[in-house]
């Protein structure tokens, strides 16, 4: 609170900390997205910090080590030490977590989502056939292989920085990367085409920044005052739909809703890593819930579940 020396334990002063602490991982674009949080906190008069952390995934811990897979080991020691009291508040990219949260944990905000689309970095301008494009996502892999299947595609892993390091030294011609973090970093490729939704359907939660806290308390009642109405209708549609089917971060899942007046409006489409099966599906409804349900059952008609189980074996 203004006017409070740092002195001070956290917890004096009738209960309410002095600053709220935010965990977050230690990445350049984790760092970005919690402090964006802290700045709309303090607008609201409301004092944080950040408390960098380093998680499984950050480490290289296999994803089948952890229950929820690859999404699970990019959260975990963070929600633990939200539940512990260590931390105040955790602040992810929404596409990260997974579809449910652990027991006294909420998500408290969903900002206002960014750009939710990927864009297709180059190393030089124009993408001829053959042209070597890198990306760890499946999703990514499968959609690229299904709408150009001129194109080489490589598995290459990293965090932003790494991989646009890897493309200025020629390990490959090009990236798909999410158009929001590249503006939460301040990055601007010279040669960068977006990629539209009838190519490249978004991962759940894409472009999104979700704030959890525990359940009671100051923290949770603060940081509501951030939350965004369409974008956390967006949220929890696009979330709903992965546990509704199964899917994550890791498989080739891409899903896209948008508040539409008194609807929502959900497009979803499962595919085989080698872009040849397909599932793909679209509704409208009045809650998140609703069109998650509606858009769920049309992908499992439509072959999703024996894609997705592939998918995961061959993971």
């Amino acid at each position: 609170m203004p006017g409070e020396t740092c002195s001070r334990s956290p917890r004096e002063g009738r209960g309410v900390p002095l600053r709220l602490r935010i965990g977050t991982r230690r990445s350049a674009l984790a760092l970005a997205q919690a402090q964006e949080v802290a700045s709309r906190l303090a607008l609201l008069g409301v004092e944080s910090e950040l408390v960098p952390m380093v998680t499984s995934g950050d480490r290289g811990v296999p994803a089948s080590n952890h229950r929820t897979g690859l999404k699970g080991l990019f959260v975990l020691e963070i929600e633990r030490a939200l539940a512990a009291g260590g931390i105040d508040l955790a602040v992810h990219s929404a596409k990260d977590l997974p579809s449910d949260d652990p027991e006294g944990i909420r998500v408290a905000a969903v900002l206002e989502r960014a750009a939710p689309f990927d864009v297709l970095v180059t190393r030089e301008a124009g993408v001829p056939a053959g042209t070597v494009i890198g990306t760890s996502s499946l999703r990514r892999q499968a959609q690229l292989r299904r709408s150009r299947p001129e194109l080489v595609i490589r598995d290459i892993r990293g965090n932003v920085d790494t991989r646009l390091a890897k493309l200025e030294r020629g390990e490959v011609d090009g990236l798909v990367l999410a158009a929001a973090g590249l503006a939460r970093l301040g990055l601007a490729p010279p040669f960068s085409i977006p990629l539209p939704l009838e190519e490249m359907v978004p991962a759940p939660g894409q472009g999104a920044l979700a704030v959890q806290a525990r359940s009671t308390g100051y923290a949770i009642e603060a940081v509501r005052q951030l939350d965004h109405a369409p974008s956390r209708v967006a949220f929890e549609a696009e979330r709903r739909l992965v546990a509704l089917v199964g899917g994550g971060c890791a498989l080739p899942l891409g899903a896209y809703a948008e508040r539409r007046g008194d609807a929502v409006r959900l497009l979803a489409v499962v595919m085989s890593p080698d872009g040849g099966d397909l599932a793909r599906a679209q509704a409208e409804a009045p809650g998140a819930d609703e069109v998650a349900r509606e858009v769920a059952a049309l992908l499992l008609a439509r072959g999703a579940g024996p894609i997705l189980a592939a998918a995961r074996e061959g993971a």
